[in-house]
C-alpha cells in the first residue's frame, strides 16, 4: 500500500476512534442543557399547578366588576304600635351609560365628521375633548327625551357627567331625581320598555308626625361606604349605590340594627369598563330589623302641643320600669325636612332659633325648689329632721353671715312650719337652716346616692350635660374659692352651682315614687319589663309619708294648685313640687316634678321652661305644671279607654 494511502488510513481510524469514545467537554454540555430543560419544566409546572388561583383572581379583577345596593332601614314604632319612622319613596330618573358604548361611537363619528366639514381636519378638537361631547349631546338627547314627556327644560350638568363616567360608570346617571308623582306616572306610561332611561323609587326616610319628638328620633344623611357583607367579590373594584347613615338620635344610636342588608350584582365588562354580560352573580337587599320605641305619640304630642312656642322641655316615665313615654325637646324641627338632606336655609334658621340642643338631655339647669325633695330626704337619713317638729322660724329672712336671705315663697312669713307645709308651701327659710345643718358635703353625699351629679345612661347618643353636684372640694378645685354659707343654702334650695337636667330629674322623681335610689332610663319598650330593684331611699315609713304628705299638698293647696283646680281635676291624689331657678344674668327656669297615683305611683314627670325674660318671675306652678298637666290628662284618658295596640310588622318586612 502506497504511503499517502496508509496515512489517510491511519488518520480516519483515530477519528472513528473518537467519536466512539465522546468527548467529556460535550458530556458536561449535555447535562448543563438537560438541567437547564428540568429546571424550566419544574418551574412552569408550579406556576401552572400552584398559581392557577393567583392567576385567575388577576384576570377576574380585570374583567368583573361589583356593584352594591343599599337596603331599606328598618322602621320605628312608638310603643303602642304607632308608625314613627318609615320610608316613602324618591321618585328619579336614571341613565344606564354602560349600555351606550355604541351609541357614543357613533355620536363620536358624528360630532368629527362635522367639525371637519365645518372647520377642516387642523381645527378639529382632541380626541378626548371629541369623547366628551359625544358624551354630553348624547345624555342630554335622552334628557330632552324626558323633558319633552314631563314639561321640564332641564341642561346636563357636563362636569358632574365627567366625573361620574370615569368613576363610577357601572352605576346609572341620575338625571333628575325630584320627580312629582304626575311626572313618576307620565314617564313609566311613555318611556320605552328597551330605553337606557329608568324610572327609579329610591328609599327616603318619613316622618308622620313631622317634628314630634324630632331630637330623640333623630335624623340620617346620605351614606356612600356601603357594606355587603358576605357578598363574593370582595377584591373586586366596587361601585355603591348611595345610602344612608344615623347621625342624631335613635336612627343613630340603633344604626347598626336599623341598617337594612346591602344586595349587589358582579358583572363581567370590558377593557373599557362596560359591562358585557347579565350579573353573573345577584342578591336582593333587605330591610333592616324595625324598633318599637318606649315613647307613647300621644302623651309626646300632648306635651309638645302644651310648650308650644316656648322654649322648654318635658320628661315622662313608666315608674316602675323606667321605659320614657315623652321626651319632648323645645324649640324643635320638622324631620321630613331633613330627607334625604336638610338645605341651608334650614340649617341657618335651627341655628338662629336654637333648635339642634335637646334640652331634655342635655338642657342643664339650677333645679331650683324641686330640689328640697333631696335636701329632705337627706335630713330625715342624717336625723337632722324630724318630720313633725319645726327648725327654724319663718319671719320671711334668715340672716346668713352678712346677708339677709329671703324666703322667695309668698310675701308673708310662713311661721313655724313642719316639713309637709315646708313642702306644699316651698318655704325657703325651712331648707336654708337644713342645709347649713346637713353641711354642703354631706348634702352632695346623700344627692350623688341618688344620681345626682352623673349621666343617666340613656341609650341617646351625646349626653354631655354638664350636670354638676358641687361640694367644698369641688369649689376649691375648679373655683379656687372656699365655700361659703351662703353657697350651702344655695344648694339646699336648688340654687347656685348645682345643675341638673329635665330627663335627670325626671328619673328623681321616679326614684323617689318607687322608694329606690336610682332609676335607670330607656327608649326601648320591652312586654312584661320587670319592675326595677336598686337600694332603697332609706327612710322610715312615718319619714316617706311625711314627703308623700308635702308633695300631695304641693298640687292640692299648694304652690301647684293649679293643675287640680283648672287643669287636671283628677279623682286621685298627685304628688308634686314646683320649682322657679334664677340664673344670674339670664332668665328664669320654671320647673314642676310629680308622680301620680300619688298612692300607687304609675307614670313620673319632670317640665322645665325658660322665661322670655330676663329677671321676670316664672313660677313653677303657672308655667311648667299645666304642661305635666296636660300630659297627665291624656294618660288617663287613654288608660281609661283602652284600644287595641296596631300590629307591629315582621323585622324583615319590606
Amino acid at each position: 500500500m502506497p504511503s499517502k494511502a496508509r496515512n489517510l488510513a491511519e488518520r480516519s481510524g483515530n477519528l472513528l476512534e473518537s467519536h466512539k469514545n465522546y468527548d467529556p467537554r460535550i458530556l458536561l454540555f449535555y447535562g448543563v442543557i438537560a438541567s437547564l430543560l428540568l429546571t424550566l419544566s419544574i418551574g412552569l409546572g408550579y406556576q401552572q399547578l400552584t398559581k392557577v388561583d393567583e392567576y385567575s383572581d388577576r384576570e377576574r379583577q380585570q374583567n368583573q366588576r361589583r356593584v352594591l345596593f343599599p337596603g331599606p332601614r328598618g322602621n320605628i314604632y312608638d310603643r303602642n304600635g304607632q308608625l314613627l319612622v318609615g320610608n316613602n319613596h324618591r321618585f328619579a330618573v336614571l341613565l344606564h351609560l354602560d349600555e351606550l358604548k355604541a351609541e357614543l361611537r357613533r355620536e363620536y363619528i358624528r360630532i368629527q365628521k362635522n367639525f371637519i366639514a365645518a372647520e377642516g381636519k387642523k381645527d378639529q378638537p382632541s380626541y378626548a375633548q371629541l369623547h366628551q361631547l359625544s358624551r354630553v349631546s348624547l345624555v342630554q338627547r335622552y334628557l330632552d327625551q324626558v323633558n319633552r314627556i314631563i314639561g321640564r327644560a332641564e341642561v346636563v350638568d357636563a362636569k358632574q357627567l365627567e366625573r361620574h363616567f370615569f368613576s363610577r360608570l357601572l352605576l346609572p346617571y341620575t338625571l333628575l331625581d325630584n320627580l312629582g308623582p304626575t311626572e313618576y306616572a307620565r314617564l313609566i306610561e311613555h318611556l320605552p320598555v328597551t330605553s337606557p332611561l329608568e324610572v327609579f323609587a329610591s328609599n327616603v326616610r318619613a316622618y308622620p308626625f313631622g317634628s314630634a319628638a324630632a331630637h330623640t328620633l333623630g335624623y340620617v344623611r346620605p351614606d356612600n361606604d356601603v357594606d355587603a357583607d358576605g357578598l363574593p367579590g370582595e377584591g373586586l373594584t366596587t361601585f355603591k349605590m348611595t345610602g344612608t347613615v344615623g347621625k342624631d338620635g335613635l336612627e343613630k344610636a340603633f344604626d347598626q340594627h336599623l341598617q337594612g342588608e346591602a344586595g349587589g350584582r358582579i358583572y363581567r365588562v370590558d377593557p373599557s369598563g362596560y359591562k358585557i354580560s347579565k350579573p353573573l352573580e345577584e342578591r336582593k337587599p333587605t330591610q333592616g330589623k324595625h324598633l318599637t320605641t318606649s315613647l307613647d305619640i300621644d302623651l309626646q304630642l300632648a306635651a309638645e302641643e302644651a310648650i308650644g312656642d316656648r322654649t322648654g322641655a318635658a320628661v315622662a316615665l313608666d315608674v316602675n320600669t323606667g321605659e320614657i313615654l315623652v321626651l319632648a325637646s323645645k324649640p324643635d324641627y320638622d324631620l321630613n325636612q331633613f330627607s334625604p338632606r336638610a338645605t341651608q336655609s334650614i340649617v341657618d334658621d335651627m341655628n338662629q332659633r336654637g333648635a339642634w340642643t335637646n334640652l331634655a338631655l342635655n338642657g342643664s339647669f339650677p333645679p331650683g325648689s324641686t330640689f328640697k325633695i333631696m335636701t329632705s330626704i337627706a335630713g330625715l337619713r342624717r336625723g337632722v329632721l324630724t318630720p313633725d317638729q319645726p327648725i327654724e322660724h319663718c319671719n320671711h329672712y334668715l340672716r346668713v353671715g352678712n346677708a339677709l336671705k329671703p324666703c322667695y315663697n309668698g310675701k308673708e312669713a310662713h311661721g313655724d312650719v313642719l316639713l309637709r307645709e315646708a313642702i306644699a308651701e316651698s318655704c325657703d327659710i325651712y331648707y336654708y337652716r337644713l342645709g347649713l345643718t346637713l353641711t354642703p358635703d354631706v348634702l352632695a353625699t346623700e344627692s350623688r346616692r341618688m344620681h345626682f351629679g352623673r349621666r343617666t345612661g340613656i341609650e341617646l347618643p351625646n349626653e354631655v350635660g354638664p350636670i354638676n353636684m358641687p361640694d367644698t372640694a369641688w369649689m376649691k378645685r375648679e373655683r379656687g374659692e372656699r365655700w361659703t354659707d351662703g353657697e350651702t343654702t344655695n344648694i339646699s334650695i336648688g340654687q347656685g352651682a348645682i345643675l341638673v337636667s329635665p330627663l335627670q330629674m325626671a328619673c328623681f322623681v321616679a326614684s323617689v315614687a318607687r322608694d329606690d335610689t336610682y332609676t335607670q332610663p330607656t327608649l326601648v319598650h320591652q312586654a312584661n319589663r320587670p319592675t326595677q330593684r336598686h337600694e332603697p331611699i332609706g327612710l322610715t315609713l312615718e319619714q316617706r309619708a311625711a314627703v308623700l304628705d308635702g308633695m300631695i299638698g304641693c298640687t292640692t293647696e299648694g304652690t301647684a294648685k293649679v293643675l287640680q283646680l283648672a287643669y287636671l281635676r283628677s279623682p286621685f291624689p298627685i304628688a308634686g313640687k314646683t320649682g322657679t331657678a334664677q340664673i344670674p344674668g339670664r332668665k328664669n327656669v320654671a320647673w314642676f316634678i310629680c308622680f301620680a297615683p300619688a298612692d300607687k305611683p304609675e307614670i313620673a314627670m319632670a317640665v322645665a321652661l325658660i322665661g322670655d325674660t330676663a329677671g321676670e318671675e316664672y313660677g313653677g306652678g303657672r308655667e311648667a305644671a299645666p304642661v305635666a298637666g296636660a300630659v297627665l290628662k291624656k294618660y288617663f284618658e287613654k288608660k281609661a279607654q283602652p284600644t287595641a295596640p296596631a300590629q307591629v310588622k315582621s323585622a324583615r318586612s319590606e
